[in-house]
């Protein structure tokens, strides 16, 4: 049966859209934390459809919401008034941090990126963008032209000028060998350095924690410190917190309050697991730049009352239980047994990560060269051992990406990193 689906995807659909294994998997159904494939096969599930499932497969809230909204209308587009919408936007307005917020919603996280670079430009009239090294932001042609990543970044035409920026990878590149304070200050003199030649930019855009890139991070206020020397320049910040957002780092609810000392960011966007799997994106700004577009605009699908359904359930259930704490606990938990792991697996350089979102980098033992083969090994080893996961990286895919759903329980993480522990001893 997954022969003949393979083989009619491969007619149909582009040759570059990327699938997993090399018997590739057909998810029928899931439950919890929990998913099931064509053959029955059941699969711990530590990937969430790309970070996407965040609360759990089939949350009955959610479930309940879609169905009784699309019993009453599923769709009316942005041209009428749309209390799903509204309310949505007055929670997420509320949780954001921003000042005077106002959220427009996209169908993704890139639509969501192409809006906050369109804000940003027009606001700041200036189509120079910056934006770190290793990063991914979608691949729509705007935010394709701004990601740091060889792998994702098919062409380079762009409608924009960009700059790259070190700082978004601690363990690697020329600043690795220094102290996190010397770090964040090189970094500080690169960004001043380089803003020393250009006309000024209209904003950096960057992930607290990058997600493609392999679950890399710089150390705590980094991105404060560049918001100080942004803000002299009237340089724009934002926020990609398409990944990070909703309290999957544990310690904070945004990525960006782990640098937020010089204050909030000017633009956050979003999308993934505040839908648990229907179609949400957006934009949060403050109103004096989401309000600078001077033309008309509308949105066909962002904001339909089906998925604002979907993700008032969503983002109701995930505060009242306090799932940000949960993946705190229970990250924290699984980052510690995957390093004891890792301390006796060679091909293991580092396990990396904040709350349930855990990047487990594979090298080519006593060296820094990436490994990608070992990668797909332990994929698929996981695999047949009942259990999902990704990967990333930045010159090479050679990281392991960990993001459960954050229900995720102490005796499932316990059972997921026991099957990756074979996994890796398996290479």
């Amino acid at each position: 049966m997954n022969r003949d689906l393979f083989a009619r995807h491969r007619a149909v659909l582009p040759d570059w859209l990327a699938l997993y294994y090399e018997d590739p998997l057909e998810i029928t159904h899931g439950e919890g934390r929990y998913v099931w494939d064509a053959a029955g096969n059941k699969y711990l599930d530590f990937f969430g459809g790309i970070l996407t499932t965040m609360t759990a497969h089939a949350l009955p809230e959610v479930t309940k919401a879609v169905a009784e909204q699309a019993g009453r209308i599923v769709h009316s587009s942005t041209l009428y008034l749309n209390r799903p919408m509204v309310e949505l936007a007055e929670r997420v307005a509320q949780l954001s941090g921003i000042p005077d917020a106002r959220v427009f919603f996209t169908t993704s996280g890139t639509e969501a990126n192409d809006t906050a670079l369109l804000l940003a430009t027009a606001d700041r009239r200036s189509n120079t963008i910056l934006a770190m090294r290793n990063s991914y932001h979608g691949r729509s042609f705007s935010s394709v032209g701004i990601t740091g990543n060889r792998g994702w970044s098919p062409t380079s035409l762009s409608p924009l000028q960009t700059l790259y920026v070190h700082g978004g990878v601690r363990t690697r590149g020329p600043y690795a060998h220094l102290d996190d304070r010397d770090f964040i200050d090189a970094c500080v003199a690169d960004l001043e350095d380089l803003l020393g030649h250009t006309r000024a930019p209209a904003a950096l855009i960057a992930e607290p924690v990058q997600g493609v890139g392999g679950f890399t991070s710089p150390p705590d206020g980094l991105y404060a410190a560049f918001r100080e020397v942004l803000h002299e320049r009237g340089i724009l910040w934002i926020a990609d917190e398409v990944q990070t957002g909703w309290g999957r780092t544990g310690e904070h609810f945004w990525g960006w309050q782990a640098h937020g000392r010089s204050g909030p960011p000017d633009i956050v966007t979003f999308a993934k697991g505040i839908g648990n799997g229907m179609s949400i994106g957006g934009v949060v700004a403050r109103a004096e730049i989401m309000n600078c577009l001077d033309a008309n605009s509308i949105s066909t699908f962002g904001g339909t009352q089906v998925t604002m359904a979907a993700g008032l359930a969503n983002l109701n259930h995930l505060l009242e239980h306090d799932l940000q704490g949960n993946a705190r606990r229970v990250g924290g938990l699984l980052i510690e047994r995957l390093r004891a792991v890792a301390a006796q697996v060679p091909h293991v350089r580092e396990v990396r990560g904040r709350g349930l979102m855990i990047g487990v980098e594979l090298t080519r033992p006593g060296t820094d060269e990436a490994a990608p083969e070992a990668a797909s090994t332990v994929l698929e080893e996981a695999r047949a051992g009942g259990l999902l996961v990704g990967k990333g990286g930045g010159h090479s895919t050679s990281v392991l990406r960990i993001a459960p759903p954050m229900s995720l329980t102490v005796a499932e993480a316990e059972e997921g990193a026991a099957i990756l522990e074979r996994a890796l001893r398996s290479i």
